[in-house]
């Protein structure tokens, strides 16, 4: 490339060194952030290309030509590693050698300095028509800007352009919204995401983009209100990315966050993911309210040209207002205000609008909204007893109830009504099996307990500890002890009484205590079930626990709830329920066997050998297999078993262990039930599984070896470093056995290296119950002395070191 004359000013230097060394001194300055830094960026690469392009110009010859940046590059929203995106614009005149020899001096140098370039070489003419023909390219040459060159030939493209876009809005802006819906599918909602892709997912900057698509149009326009401060805060948090990882991503993954959000001065990873979410928040709305506006104005297009014929030169009727509440009239398919409503004299009308909006299923008009947020006057505090059952009205509407209360967050009324709201609103949650954020969760909840509100002789009750469960999440501490404290006082607020606030308390305080106790207990136990009712304190308060339950699991995500749980769950409150009505067997009475179980057991005394039983389950939310193991008493049960399933890649869902002992048969049998998966191909033979066992018992079969040989075949994958195995002593949960409770890491062979810990010491396993919640597992086991009795203090203490020393 022959030089030019050298600029006065050293970072216009058109040699790529001159402008490597500039750009580099720009992203290396502390002082400049954010929008100043992307305009420098542009701008010094504006300058850069200014020079390649009047030296290439003049090399070759060509006239008649301008350098065009589209895309974010025409926006002047460079990264640190954004793409170019470059269009070099001709009229047709130049010679092919010519504009080929042009196009090389301005593609060869970007490339040089490992820039990604996304370029091409039109005329207007054909410009235009790609775009007819793309709709990505048209999006494209929207923000299209003259870098170089005839600014004449820009000017011209993009008036057509332009014009194009507007007048084929109607088809244009469909197949946009189709595209927006598509990249939502598979990118997921941005808000929700621990690893969110900021670019691509629904809430991100291919959305912002096509806000300002929708706006160029002249057909409908995104609300104004956050939406530039959420596009600078995604643009800052994708600069701070490319800075850390030194790549031009999108993605925020977990383990470059902390650096992220130290990039951007911010505390932590969380305070990062919440700004990014509340971000994302605005940029939704405000895309689910100019899409619906969008479509209702094409609908109205459409319907003209009919109305014309039918009415002649009358014009269109006005639009129908129907009654939904005092105040609140719905017109042309949304929830407004009615004319004679006073927002400044009624404070129940905002609950009121929102309520009669949501049991309708419309969508809220953002004008109402917004008005309501501006003149709604403050509610007295206890609320009036309208404005309570208003609310429960809202939160029993159903699905329609998200949509609504979003629009109402977006305009700051939620926080109004409810202040502790703003401590859990977008706030994110790090365990992988929860799909929302903690405040979208609540409602969720809400949702969920709406279908369940049947069951229940307080609906209300139920609905407002759904939406209170984890208000404590946005406190340090335990967040059930946190948020009981905060339920109370939100229900004297709300205007609950004395006796309802206490319930709620309870309910909130003890929302985990019937799916923890039901998967991780000895529910044989008296004590077990003596404690949940003793928490509970009434059978109409467990009433709403189990619905609360039920609700918060498929509230949370897939791996949260299922068959199996639900059995379990119900099968530990109708206990509860015997206690608090006085009807409890008596304690110690043994759980009698079920017949297939019997028919196992009596088949292993009879053999002196292990029996098993593989059943198929289908059911809606689980496909995997129940296998029932009963083996005469003996040590190394637990480890033989477990290890056999993890050598025949059988994944361990959830396990229960206990001793039988058969009524007028002498001996005891261990009887083991597991719900397991094949980690990958068809399940195994039960004889496979059986001959293995009988060799893990009798020690042929070396299992600790096997697995090692299958972990050194098979390293673990890099990635995230868990934390570490925690085994603890749970204490006055059992007066029969000492309760350890292992949390640790899902793994091969988890269960195996634990029963061999406990075998090590010579304690018995009485019985044991596994829950595997996403990648984690909580395994509970009840474990006592050969003689039968607890462990002493000093002796489960040592063994819970022993266990976790194992896993280590």
């Amino acid at each position: 490339m022959t030089s030019v004359e050298e600029p006065t000013d050293h970072t216009a230097d058109p040699g790529a060194g001159g402008y490597a060394a500039a750009r580099l001194r720009l992203l290396q300055e502390e002082s400049r952030s954010g929008p100043s830094r992307r305009s420098a960026l542009a701008g010094l690469t504006d300058e850069w290309l200014t020079s390649l392009f009047t030296a290439a110009a003049r090399e070759t010859g060509v006239r008649g030509a301008a350098l065009v940046a589209v895309g974010g590059y025409g926006r002047a929203e460079l990264s640190p590693r954004s793409d170019l995106d470059l269009v070099l614009l001709h009229d047709g005149k130049a010679e092919p050698r010519a504009l080929g020899a042009l196009a090389d001096r301005l593609w060869y140098p970007v490339w040089d300095l490992g820039l990604a370039l996304d370029h091409s070489v039109r005329t207007p003419a054909e410009a235009r028509k790609t775009a007819a023909e793309d709709l990505k390219v048209h999006l494209g040459l929207l923000d299209a800007r003259s870098v170089a060159g005839d600014a004449g030939l820009l000017a011209g493209l993009r008036t057509s352009v332009l014009a194009d876009w507007r007048n084929q809005a109607a088809k244009r802006l469909p197949q946009l919204h189709t595209l927006c819906r598509d990249r939502a599918e598979r990118s997921g909602e941005l808000r929700f995401l621990l690893e969110p892709d900021l670019k691509e997912a629904r809430g991100g900057l291919r959305d912002i983009t096509a806000l300002r698509a929708v706006a160029a149009s002249w057909l409908a326009d995104a609300p104004r209100e956050g939406l530039a401060q959420a596009r600078r805060r995604l643009l800052d948090a994708r600069d701070a990315l490319h800075l850390v990882t030194g790549r031009a991503t999108d993605r925020l993954s977990l383990q470059e966050q902390d650096q992220v959000a130290a990039q951007l001065g911010l505390l932590d990873a969380d305070a990062l993911l919440r700004e990014v979410y509340e971000a994302a928040r605005v940029v939704s709305y405000a895309g689910d309210v100019t899409w619906r506006e969008v479509g209702r104005v094409l609908r109205a297009r459409s319907a003209r040209p009919r109305l014309r014929g039918l009415l002649g030169t009358r014009g269109a009727p006005a639009a129908a207002r129907a009654p939904l509440a005092d105040g609140v009239v719905e017109s042309d398919g949304e929830a407004v205000l009615a004319l004679a409503a006073r927002p400044d004299r009624d404070p129940v009308l905002p609950l009121r609008f929102a309520a009669a909006a949501a049991q309708a299923g419309l969508p809220v008009s953002p004008h109402a909204v917004r008005r309501l947020a501006a003149q709604a006057k403050p509610l007295p505090v206890p609320w009036p007893a309208e404005a309570r059952e208003q609310l429960v009205t809202l939160l029993g509407a159903g699905e329609p109830t998200v949509a609504v209360w979003e629009a109402l967050e977006a305009e700051g009324l939620i926080g109004r009504l409810l202040p502790d709201w703003e401590r859990v609103r977008c706030r994110p949650q790090r365990n992988p099996v929860h799909t929302w954020t903690v405040d979208r969760h609540l409602i969720e909840t809400a949702v969920r307990a709406s279908a369940l509100t049947r069951r229940v002789g307080r609906p209300d009750l139920l609905l407002m500890a759904a939406l209170l469960h984890d208000i404590g999440k946005g406190w340090p501490g335990d967040h059930s002890v946190a948020g009981e404290t905060i339920a109370r006082d939100v229900a004297a607020r709300v205007g609950f009484d004395e006796r309802d606030t206490a319930v709620l308390g309870t309910l909130v305080r003890h929302h985990l205590l019937l799916i923890d106790t039901a998967t991780r207990r000895d529910l044989d136990d008296p004590a077990t079930v003596r404690t949940v009712a003793e928490a509970v304190g009434s059978v109409g308060t467990l009433e709403i626990l189990h619905a609360l339950t039920e609700a918060d699991a498929l509230a949370t995500g897939p791996a949260a709830w299922s068959a199996w749980r639900g059995s379990l769950v119900a099968d530990l409150v109708a206990r509860a329920a015997a206690v608090l009505r006085g009807t409890a067997p008596e304690a110690g009475e043994p759980e009698i066997p079920t017949a297939e179980q019997e028919r196992l057991a009596v088949e292993a005394l009879r053999t002196g050998e292990p029996v098993l039983a593989l059943q198929a389950r289908h059911e809606e939310d689980m496909v995997g297999v129940e296998l029932v193991v009963a083996v005469p008493d003996q040590p190394g049960v637990l480890p033989a078993v477990a290890g056999v399933l993890a050598l025949h890649r059988l994944t361990v869902r959830a396990a229960d262990l206990r001793s039988t002992e058969l009524p007028d048969r002498l001996g005891e049998v261990l009887v083991l039930r597991w719900r397991v998966s094949a980690e990958y191909g068809a399940l195994p033979q039960a004889a496979r599984l059986r001959t293995d066992l009988v060799r893990a018992l009798d020690g042929s079969l070396d299992v600790p070896a096997k697995l090692a040989d299958r972990e050194a075949a098979y390293p673990r994958r890099r990635g995230v470093v868990p934390p570490p195995p925690r085994v603890n002593v749970v204490a006055d949960v059992s007066s029969l056995a000492t309760v350890l409770e292992v949390r640790a890491p899902d793994a091969v062979g988890l269960l195996h290296r634990i029963g061999r810990a406990l075998e090590s010491r010579g304690v018995r396993v009485r019985s044991a119950h596994v829950s595997t919640l996403g990648a984690n597992a909580v395994d509970t086991l009840y474990v006592t002395t050969p003689e039968g009795k607890p462990l002493d203090a000093e002796d489960a203490t040592a063994l819970a070191g022993l266990v976790e020393s194992a896993l280590a």
